[in-house]
């Protein structure tokens, strides 16, 4: 047990790391190749703080883990909207000033509605993947559209200055893209061990491994780089990380999972993290499209954001310690 605990704290550590690794080198390379800052801004910075949950969602699909690969991959839509926005907003108000940001929460809206809709019969099958992967690409291809065509926008304003205040040669990006993601996917595999040996050791069913530990862990890239961000005054890529995130986890990261191999879904999924999930996502809707004017989210929403994440994870805890294993 110690061992898997150990093995636990080494994969979230080098996850975060080759993460970090991973979006600096695509990034570095991506501008040395010609793509633009906003496409930069929404596929590389996207994809990349969304790995840790790909990859880790994948083999536990690989090794009949579904528990695992739901729960982290819903877990982190929970903690990035309610934990990482909540805790942004608190230290400083997120202001929502990009038009494409704001274009996309109707569509996270209409996204975690789908999921539902595929979960409530208690299967995710092929079919369900090919889906989710469908709409995943339209979305892109629509997001990618829109923010081209609309000219000058925030986003892309913001990563053109976090590039030039870190530039890169393009051979450094190419060592640095290709070390993160063979560490990314060799600490995936450490953290799916240790989190599935825990939960059988402590009787816990891998599902709330994932929508916890092992949720918290792989969204630690998003907490770091929405702080960053935050700090730095960049609001659309504090919350340009959430929603993009959530996004890539609702659609590619279970659309993947699924894709591999078809997820036999608990009820509770759907009843429980599902509801959760898509309370907070509308929270997020009101809070942040600003039907008035330009969204904001203040610090007494990011509070209640918090709140809610407490009270849901202390949830989680008290089933578990009273018996209830799902």
């Amino acid at each position: 047990m110690l061992l898997a605990a150990a093995t636990i704290v080494i994969g979230l550590t080098l996850l975060v790391w080759s993460a970090d690794r991973f979006v600096d080198g695509a990034a570095g390379s991506a501008s040395h190749f010609g793509m633009s800052p906003l496409l930069i801004g929404m596929v590389i910075v996207g994809f990349g703080t969304s790995a840790p949950e790909m990859v880790v969602s994948a083999i536990a699909a690989t090794q009949g883990n579904p528990g695992l690969a739901l729960g982290n991959a819903y877990g982190s839509n929970i903690t990035n909207i309610a934990l990482i926005l909540g805790l942004v907003a608190l230290l400083k108000p997120v202001a929502v000033g990009s038009s494409v940001l704001r274009k996309e929460l109707p569509i996270l809206a209409a996204v975690t509605l789908l999921s539902g809709w595929q979960l409530y019969d208690g299967n995710l099958t092929r079919l369900d993947a090919l889906v989710l992967m469908v709409v995943f690409v339209a979305v892109m291809g629509w997001s990618i559209y829109q923010g081209m065509r609309g000219g000058s926008d925030l986003l892309a304003v913001e990563i053109t200055e976090e590039l030039a205040s870190h530039p890169m040669p393009l051979k450094k990006a190419i060592f640095w893209l290709l070390v993160g993601l063979v560490v990314l996917v060799a600490s995936s595999r450490l953290l799916v061990w240790g989190a599935v040996d825990i939960a059988q050791y402590f009787g816990i069913s891998d599902l709330v491994i994932g929508l916890t530990i092992v949720a918290v862990g792989t969204s630690l890239p998003e907490l770091a780089s929405s702080l960053v961000a935050v700090r730095k005054g960049e609001h659309d890529i504090a919350l340009g990380n959430v929603i993009g995130s959530n996004l890539f986890n609702t659609l590619a990261v279970v659309g993947i999972a699924a894709g591999i191999h078809p997820l036999a879904v608990e009820a509770v999924v759907f009843q429980r993290d599902w509801v959760v999930m898509a309370l907070l996502t509308a929270a997020l809707f009101v809070f942040g499209y600003g039907f008035r004017g330009p969204g904001r989210i203040n610090r007494v929403e990011g509070a209640v954001l918090v709140a809610a994440y407490v009270a849901y994870t202390l949830y989680l805890v008290v089933m578990v310690i009273g018996g209830v294993k799902s």
